[in-house]
């Protein structure tokens, strides 16, 4: 695939800022080895530990050049507490304010309860095709559904939005999931797909923009326990955790089936990597 040339050029700045470059070193041995050697590598230093991750600057630029101007300061943001435009980083001394054992944790929310953002918006960069959404049905997506089932009784039942059925075409609420594909389906729900990247599928470890739907990216950002195919096409995954998933899974014991920790879990700072001597 094409690499943005603008998208590079602007994270190779991004990097090379002295003043992005915190004092912690990259493991010279990792639990996860890295896609690309090339790619930025971050800190994020919570309170229960460091967790390392690698941003796919090529599979996901805008999305990556967004969350490192952010933890960097280096990126205007309204203040949801003040109403004011700043420039600091952003996600010093934010909580994981959702966190669910045996799925994800999520923070990135200036208000901390999951209704804050940096002020704007921006698009999903998601390439269905390289994910395999053209070819696998919503049954084999999730298999738990009968093969039988209709999209009406799908979308009755609840697991989707009911105003999807305005946008079908003639005969398509009758039609059962195990004909329907999952980019199908997506598309109909308003998400669009781009094809000049690779995109990587929500895997344990995997960090993705958290969205209230299409296009709806801010600040807010997810990192999967577990495998969750049922996101795949619906999030921006932008890096993996290459070391550091023993705080991944420390931080999710500490939340309920409902979303809620047991205690403040704080993410002191997000520091861009040196490498490792």
């Amino acid at each position: 695939m094409k690499r943005s040339v603008i998208a590079v050029i602007s994270l190779l700045l991004l990097i090379s800022l002295p003043a992005c470059l915190g004092k912690t070193k990259l493991p010279n041995t990792l639990e996860r080895p890295m896609d690309n050697q090339t790619d930025p590598v971050v800190v994020f230093k919570t309170s229960e530990g460091d967790i390392f991750v690698e941003l796919f600057a090529n599979d996901a630029p805008k999305t990556v050049e967004n969350f490192l101007a952010l933890a960097q300061g280096t990126k205007e943001w309204t203040d949801p507490k003040t109403g004011k435009k700043v420039m600091k980083p952003f996600y010093d001394g934010l909580v994981f304010h959702r966190v669910i054992p045996s799925f994800m944790i999520q923070g990135g929310c200036p208000l901390g309860n999951g209704s804050g953002d940096p002020g704007y918006k921006f698009d999903d960069e998601i390439n269905a095709v390289s994910l395999g959404l053209d070819k696998i049905t919503l049954k084999e997506q999730d298999p738990s559904i009968p093969g039988d089932m209709t999209v009406q009784k799908l979308i009755d039942g609840g697991q989707w939005p009911a105003s999807v059925l305005s946008k079908m075409g003639p005969g398509f609420a009758h039609k059962k999931v195990a004909d329907v594909t999952v980019l199908e389906f997506n598309t109909i729900q308003g998400y669009t797909y781009i094809t000049n990247v690779t995109s990587h599928k929500a895997t344990r470890g995997a960090l993705a923009m958290a969205n209230s739907g299409p296009d709806s990216n801010g600040s807010q950002f997810f990192i999967n326990q577990v495998d969750t195919p049922w996101l795949n096409g619906k999030h921006t995954v932008f890096g993996q955790v290459i070391n550091g998933m023993d705080v991944v899974d420390a931080i999710a014991a500490l939340g309920d089936k409902q979303g809620t920790p047991s205690k403040t879990i704080t993410l002191k700072k997000v520091e861009i990597v040196n490498a490792s001597e």
